[in-house]
């Protein structure tokens, strides 16, 4: 088995024929659940490989399209590689990351569903002490004071790169409701470009507006 490392352009279906396998046989060996979202740097092994490739990136290799609304970022032709989803030029979703994001998901449906509870840092936090077992305190603005810096480490980044990634929690220190206004809000990312969750899955998060001072952190455990 050899490991090869993803770049730009790449799509799991061209790395499958390319290295005589199957794009599931990629996705079982790496544990890829979403085959159509791979990201840049992140090293990938290769089932079978008798390691003779030379392992540069292929001619003709196709690049990044803009995600659609409503779609995930490269969600087309075999999983098209996301280079702004490293989290801090991380090179991908670590596991801890994606842990982080199925938590969020199962404390999103166990209270809200798709309608919001007043209850995001409530939400968030239970994720966070489900993925990692560390119970965070406060509102949706005091949140990101009280994740501990050995687990979390805040990052620079862009919303709409942010939501390509799973994994992140978000903050913000205001938000146009009343209580948002006064508690603001937090959220955990899901990677597929547009959605978060805490309390409830919010699908559109880029086009909430009216919400200020976002903070984003990483975990790092």
């Amino acid at each position: 088995m050899s490991n090869y490392r993803i770049r730009q352009g790449d799509t799991l279906s061209a790395l499958a024929a390319r290295f005589k396998t199957s794009v599931s046989a990629l996705a079982r060996t790496n544990k890829i659940a979403n085959p159509n979202l791979i990201y840049a740097g992140a090293s990938l092994r290769v089932p079978g490989h008798s390691g003779s490739d030379s392992f540069q990136p292929a001619k003709g290799g196709g690049t990044k399209k803009p995600g659609g609304a409503g779609r995930p970022s490269g969600s087309t032709g075999g999983g098209k590689v996301d280079s702004s989803a490293g989290a801090g030029n991380s090179g991908g979703a670590t596991p801890a990351m994606r842990k982080l994001a199925a938590a969020g998901r199962a404390a999103a449906m166990g209270m809200g569903g798709y309608n919001s509870q007043g209850l995001c840092a409530t939400g968030v936090s239970r994720a966070i002490q489900n993925a990692f077992g560390v119970k965070v305190w406060g509102n949706g603005n005091q949140i990101d004071n009280n994740l501990p810096r050995d687990k979390f480490k805040q990052v620079n980044m862009s919303l709409a790169e942010a939501l390509k990634t799973p994994g992140l929690v978000l903050t913000w220190e205001k938000t146009s409701s009343r209580l948002g206004s006064i508690y603001g809000h937090t959220a955990i990312t899901t990677g597929d470009g547009r959605s978060s969750v805490s309390d409830f899955i919010e699908r559109n998060t880029l086009g909430a507006g009216g919400r200020s001072g976002l903070k984003i952190f990483r975990p790092i455990v």
